[in-house]
């Protein structure tokens, strides 16, 4: 008796369907599980032969195969379980074998014929949607989570006897709705804006910085309000569509993070990773190949607090996701390549003691400054679109509890810029200034001729390499867009010029390594 059921293997952030195939016939009694399987999967046959058999179902002594197809896709967890249970039950009978057509199993069996619950549920629930499957059957601990998909019936089991009892007439179980899930308002639980007192000069470096999504390094002393400035970005940024939520939560369901009552992720992503971390738990990687804190920053903010603190080595290894906003991942058994549109926000003390330049209150010597300074290399520097200074905070800022302006004020005019964004990129791969190759650079940062003088002279000036030339232009396109202008004009490329400018004041003299 030959029967198959469906499943599905994660690869990056999607899923493949994974066809399990049961072949019982006369011979030898045994229980063979194939098809590249990790330790866990392999250990499925103890744990579906247990669960069957406390679940009432008597399993025939016979010569079982079970092949988990394609064979050259590596099949890894333990959310195959509930499919080869299924498989096995229609080859003896239990259950029509035309119950499992177009129909996705996904779950981990306990002992007791229990399902639990698995990561990477929602992945698994978007390729049925696609592959036109008409139901996906998951742990009720992941029904919300699988729900999110529109176009499958979702439906949700506590134990095996329960699925069985579905397909024999019993069918008592009813599709989770996603109606309500992103009705929540989030944007009132974020921190304002209004409470930073002073910093201005920040506070619109910022709003360029979100408005394209460039990435911002503030330099100040200790107490300024650089974290504080940082915490309160998510709060300025529009909210995430539905397909850029769908995608971040995909992250979050593979790594097992989604919360039970609320599987979606509808805040902005703001990662702060203390700066003991590891590069593979920065970027990703590992034996199994999961997605690090880049991508978990998908569609919002990863703030590196205490740049030179971190190895030089891990951040060294976010070249590449800042320029292509993606990772690949190459192991034995395969290549993941995982989204990192993040924006990141680094924040730094201008040395060791913090008061650089202040020589009456620093009291690090000339080679301290430069070996800390050191510490952040030219190619990660000239990955930095703004690179702002985090003044003192000065004592009349804060008398009177003066507050400025608030975050939905500033998201209104990040808001709009996008859209403008949006109009200019909608035949490109791109939505943001920040995301802009060489070659659109040219195409979409056209500058007249005083805009062309005033940038040979501050290339030359300022020794700029071409990346930075292109980042200035980036971000003088973003300025633009804000003051609604269709060409960049002087006064834009002056205020990029100066984001640009400020390394040089701590980096100009060093010898780079």
């Amino acid at each position: 008796m030959f029967t198959h059921s469906f499943c599905g293997a994660i690869q990056g952030i999607d899923a493949r369907v994974i066809h399990v195939e049961v072949d019982v016939c006369e011979g030898l009694p045994m229980f063979s599980l194939v098809g590249l399987l990790s330790s866990e999967t392999r250990e499925a046959k103890d744990r579906v032969r247990i669960s069957m058999r406390n679940s009432g179902f008597k399993i025939p002594v016979k010569h079982i195969t079970v092949n988990l197809s394609p064979a050259d896709i590596r099949k890894e967890g333990t959310a195959f379980d509930l499919s080869i249970a299924m498989a096995l039950l229609a080859a003896f009978g239990y259950i029509p074998v035309e119950c499992l057509k177009s129909v996705v199993f996904v779950g981990e069996l306990s002992l007791d014929g229990s399902i639990k619950g698995v990561a990477g549920v929602l992945p698994i629930a978007c390729m049925a949607k696609e592959k036109g499957f008409k139901i996906c059957i998951v742990p009720k601990v992941n029904e919300k989570e699988a729900a999110v998909v529109k176009g499958v019936k979702v439906i949700g089991v506590h134990t095996l006897q329960e699925v069985v009892e579905y397909f024999v007439g019993n069918k008592k179980n009813i599709p989770y709705s996603p109606q309500t899930i992103m009705e929540k308002d989030i944007q009132d639980e974020l921190l304002d804006f209004e409470e930073v007192s002073g910093q201005e000069s920040a506070k619109r470096a910022l709003e360029i910085a979100v408005a394209g999504m460039h990435n911002v390094l503030l330099i100040g002393p200790p107490g300024a309000g650089k974290t504080m400035l940082a915490q309160r970005i998510p709060s300025i940024m529009p909210e995430l569509s539905f397909d850029e939520s769908l995608e971040i939560s995909k992250i979050y369901s593979i790594l097992g993070l989604l919360d039970e009552k609320v599987p979606f992720v509808n805040n902005r992503p703001f990662r702060n990773p203390h700066h003991s971390i590891t590069a593979t738990s920065l970027v990703g990687g590992g034996y199994m190949a999961k997605p690090g804190e880049i991508c978990m920053a998908d569609g919002g903010v990863l703030f590196l607090d205490e740049l030179p603190e971190f190895n030089r080595n891990t951040i060294e290894m976010l070249r590449q996701p800042l320029e292509e906003h993606k990772i690949t991942i190459s192991r034995l058994h395969g290549t993941y390549t995982y989204p990192a549109k993040f924006m990141l926000i680094a924040a730094m003390n201008p040395c060791k003691c913090g008061y650089y330049p202040d020589r009456q209150r620093c009291n690090c010597s000339d080679a301290q400054v430069r070996n800390y300074l050191g510490k952040i290399s030219r190619p990660i520097l000239d990955r930095i679109d703004l690179c702002v200074e985090a003044s003192e905070i000065k004592y009349q800022d804060l008398l009177g509890n003066k507050k400025g302006e608030k975050s939905e004020t500033i998201r209104e005019r990040v808001k709009q810029s996008r859209i403008i964004q949006k109009k200019r990129y909608i035949r490109e791969n791109i939505k943001y200034n920040g995301e802009l190759s060489a070659k659109q650079v040219e195409e979409f940062c056209i500058l007249g001729k005083r805009e062309r003088v005033l940038m040979g002279k501050v290339f030359e000036k300022l020794e700029l390499t071409a990346r930075s030339y292109h980042r200035i232009l980036k971000v003088a396109r973003t300025i633009a867009d804000l003051d609604c202008e269709e060409n960049i004009q002087e006064r834009h490329l002056n205020e990029a010029i100066c984001y640009r400018g400020l390394d040089k004041k701590y980096w100009g003299s060093m010898e780079w390594n």
